[in-house]
């Protein structure tokens, strides 16, 4: 079993949270070489070999690995009084129960420095270290479709509640993606990584 960091946006991580989204698409960057013969592998390839079982050249791993959420974050926070304890040992402090989560929807921390100056700030997700993650996933699946590929089902476990569209949340999706990628990403169709997860409570690092 491996673990590795993903990023989520805060809506990505308050979904996670809520329950709702249980799945997640990456863009596949090409030319995509091979792992083992170092040749390039096209999309249809890749889906073959995932659909075969043959997780290889997966970047996210396979079904049983474990993802810990990378979110905007700051931390460890603590009282000023416990800085000589901090400068002395910081372990005691590297936990999830010292951080606060953007994605909670509170604005953001003030605290002071060692050098007694006042800082109003988040600090950026792929900032985050392994200890400041209140989130692990275990995933369930791992498959290459092509984006257009994304069925109701599908978009309803990425989280997608309310299309504002008409009846399908493909549509919602649909308008979400090119928020992010822009007007023309969705014509491309690009070929996607698609992972599938479980959220694992217990290895949380916090509490909700």
């Amino acid at each position: 079993m491996t673990e590795r960091g993903m990023i989520f946006n805060s809506e990505m991580v308050r979904a996670i949270l809520d329950g709702r989204k249980t799945q997640t698409r990456r863009p596949i960057k090409f030319p995509f070489k091979d792992r083992n013969l170092g040749c390039e592998l096209s999309g249809n390839e890749l889906a073959g070999e995932l659909s075969a079982g043959n997780y290889l050249n997966s970047p996210f791993g396979k079904p049983g690995d474990r993802i810990w959420v990378r979110e905007t974050f700051q931390g460890p926070l603590f009282d000023f009084d416990q800085m000589d304890a901090y400068c002395k040992d910081s372990t005691p402090f590297e936990k999830a129960q010292f951080c606060v989560y953007k994605a909670d929807g509170k604005p953001a921390p003030e605290f002071f420095d060692a050098d007694d100056n006042l800082h109003c700030c988040w600090r950026p997700s792929i900032h985050m270290p392994r200890w400041a993650s209140r989130i692990t996933l275990e995933i369930t699946d791992v498959r290459v479709e092509r984006l257009n590929a994304i069925t109701e089902s599908d978009a309803e476990a990425e989280g997608i509640t309310y299309t504002g569209f008409g009846d399908l949340l493909v549509d919602g999706y649909r308008y979400l993606w090119k928020s992010i990628y822009g007007d023309d990403s969705w014509q491309v169709n690009p070929w996607m990584w698609v992972i599938e997860f479980n959220r694992i409570k217990g290895a949380d690092h916090a509490t909700d």
